[in-house]
């Protein structure tokens, strides 16, 4: 299915009150559709509504907590109300933890796959009979690249993304017999959104974002474009790409060097505790963009900075792989 405008088209996105979720609302409602909003927390959920009511579309707030099933069933139904439809759903509302696994309280992990796992799962659940009573629809998955490595000190949050990785392939072999009903993954890198701010911390270091992460707005960019035309698999920034690829080749230096440099940041860091917004709506500031590090730099130097700082890595993964096979062969 392609199309080349979504004027009119009824999209519903969880996780909207800020981040990823708010650009996503913007994009869509920028190309005119019908925006019904998802999200625990009321006060970023109504900021984003004015924001899509300044754009002269019609849109709806429906506060949603999408790790509880007869809450995403309601979202599901006022959806509908707009015009007896919805063609695309967006799952995108997540949580994160980083730190010692053994650091983090159980009710934490619990939460984690809550959210980030069933959550998923209730959202297709809601929404996959209603796109085979109408015939068509989109259901996009925000996965992250995290969905084919995992992250350092991040073991319930990695636990949560393969598993979405799982939902989306096998949902993809159950729709086939529906040309018309499609089911994608986007696996984006790293964003310089507000989600680091929000994320729950334990035994590790309050660190900013690193200013070359990805532009939410163009994560939600890619969003449009799958809507308009729907592909499987697709990766907002080809560093993504060059992740999970060397992820896929050296998973054990990968996964080791990863692991080493937290240790030694958490070492050298300021300790912090904190739950974040595992258990509770995301706190102030309720916005697309995150605190990052160091100014954000041009688009050319970033791609010079991505280009050296990847080359470097290459070469560090190769001298390993070369130095093991030596060892192997002596």
């Amino acid at each position: 299915m392609s199309t080349k405008t979504l004027k009119g088209k009824t999209v519903v996105i969880t996780g909207a009150s800020s981040g990823a979720g708010r650009a996503a609302a913007e994009a869509f409602a920028l190309e005119g559709c019908n925006v019904v909003l998802a999200a625990r927390g009321k006060k970023g959920l109504e900021e984003t509504l004015s924001l899509c009511r300044d754009l002269e579309v019609v849109a709806l707030a429906v506060p949603t907590d999408v790790s509880v099933w007869e809450e995403v069933e309601n979202l599901a139904q006022q959806a509908l109300q707009f015009n007896g439809r919805i063609d695309i759903w967006i799952n995108n509302a997540g949580v994160m933890a980083t730190g010692k696994f053994d650091d983090m309280p159980p009710q934490i992990i619990q939460q984690i796959i809550n959210t980030n796992l069933t959550g998923y799962l209730f959202g297709a659940r809601a929404v996959l009979p209603i796109f085979k009573n109408q015939g068509d629809g989109i259901l996009i998955n925000n996965v992250s690249v995290g969905g084919w490595m995992p992250v350092p000190y991040g073991t319930a949050y990695s636990a949560s993304k393969f598993g979405l990785r799982g939902m989306v392939e096998a949902l993809q072999g159950e729709v086939s017999e529906f040309p018309d009903i499609h089911i994608s993954a986007l696996y984006p890198g790293m964003l310089r959104s507000t989600g680091n701010m929000h994320s729950a911390k334990y035994s590790g270091f309050n660190a900013k974002i690193p200013p070359m992460a990805l532009d939410p707005r163009e994560l939600a960019d890619m969003m449009v474009k799958v809507a308009k035309r729907p592909k499987k698999e697709n990766y907002p920034d080809w560093t993504a790409f060059a992740m999970k690829y060397a992820y896929g080749l050296f998973p054990k230096t990968v996964i080791n060097t990863g692991s080493a440099a937290m240790r030694m940041m958490m070492k050298s860091g300021n300790q912090s505790e904190t739950n974040g917004n595992i258990l509770v709506p995301s706190s102030e500031p309720h916005r697309i963009y995150g605190e990052t590090m160091l100014p954000v730099p041009s688009r050319k130097t970033k791609k010079l900075m991505l280009a050296a700082t990847l080359g470097a890595a290459a070469y560090v993964l190769f001298k390993n792989s070369g130095d093991k096979k030596l060892k192997n062969i002596h």
